[in-house]
C-alpha cells in the first residue's frame, strides 16, 4: 500500500493577502498545492504576485479574461476591478453575445469581437495549449490591447527547451486532425474537457513575436513561503509596443 503523502507549509498568499498555511496531499504541486482560503494552486498565485508587482494599480485598469476559473485571482479580480470583463467560447452561442447560462460573452480567441486597442490587460490562464490556431489567438489578442497594454498569461511549457509541437491540426475544411493522441484538460464550462492542441516549450516567446511582434517576458518564480512552487508555473507577459 501506497504511503500517505501530506504536505503543510506556512506562508502567504498574495491573492487572500493574507497568511495561511498551504496544503498539498498529492505530490504534484501544480495542481494539489492549495491555499485553503481561495483554494489557489500555484500557478494561479504567481500570476497574482506578477499583478501586483508589475501593475500595482490593476483594480482601476480595464481587464479582460479568457476562460476564467471561479476561484483564486479570477474571483479577486471580478470582485475588485470594476472595469473586468470574462468570456468563454460556447459553441452554441453566436460571437459577442451572452450565454445565459453562465452569465457571459461568448468569444473566441482567434476571432475575438471587441474594437481595436480596448483592454489594458488581457488575461489567460492556462488557456493557449487549447487553441487550434495560436497565431490568430496572439495576434487578436494584441490587437485589442491598448499601445503600452500587456497580455499577462500562464500556459504549461512542458517541452522547455524542446520546440513547441502541435498535437492537432486544421484541414482544408476546418475540421481537426490528431497529429497525436487526444489529450483533455480540465474545463470550467465543460464536463468533457478541453482538448490540448498544442505542447508549448520556452520557444513560445519568439513564436509570439513572430505572430503579432509583442515582446514577451517569461517570469520564473520559485518561492515556497508564497506557495510558489511547482513545475510549469511560468507567468508570460506579452506587452504591446
Amino acid at each position: 500500500m501506497a504511503a500517505q503523502f501530506e504536505f503543510h507549509h506556512k506562508g502567504y498568499c498574495d491573492i487572500c493577502e493574507a497568511d495561511v498555511e498551504f496544503v498539498a496531499t498529492q505530490r504534484w504541486f501544480r495542481d494539489h498545492l492549495l491555499c485553503p482560503q481561495c483554494l489557489s494552486v500555484p500557478r494561479e498565485r504567481a500570476l497574482m504576485n506578477v499583478l501586483r508587482r508589475y501593475y500595482a494599480k490593476y483594480r482601476s485598469l480595464k481587464i479582460h479574461e479568457s476562460s476564467p476559473g471561479g476561484r483564486g485571482v479570477s474571483a479577486r479580480l471580478s470582485r475588485e476591478c470594476r472595469k473586468y470583463s470574462r468570456s468563454f467560447f460556447f459553441a452554441d452561442t453566436p460571437l459577442g453575445e451572452t450565454n445565459s447560462t453562465f452569465n457571459a460573452r461568448c468569444e473566441n480567441l482567434e476571432s475575438l469581437t471587441f474594437g481595436e486597442g480596448v483592454f489594458d490587460l488581457f488575461i489567460t490562464q492556462d488557456v493557449l495549449e487549447h487553441v487550434p490556431d495560436p497565431t490568430a489567438a496572439f495576434r487578436e489578442i494584441s490587437r485589442v490591447l491598448k499601445p503600452g497594454g500587456a497580455h499577462v498569461f500562464t500556459v504549461p511549457l512542458v517541452n522547455k527547451c524542446e520546440p513547441s509541437a502541435a498535437r492537432v491540426q486544421r484541414d482544408e475544411n476546418g475540421a481537426l486532425i490528431y497529429l497525436k493522441e487526444a489529450q483533455y484538460h480540465g474545463c470550467p464550462i465543460d464536463e468533457r474537457g478541453s482538448l490540448v492542441t498544442r505542447d508549448w516549450g520556452f520557444d513560445i516567446v519568439k513564436f509570439i513575436h513572430e505572430a503579432c511582434g509583442m515582446a514577451t517576458h517569461m517570469i520564473t518564480i520559485d518561492d515556497i513561503d508564497r506557495g510558489i512552487r511547482a513545475e510549469y508555473i511560468e507567468v508570460l507577459v506579452s506587452i504591446k509596443s
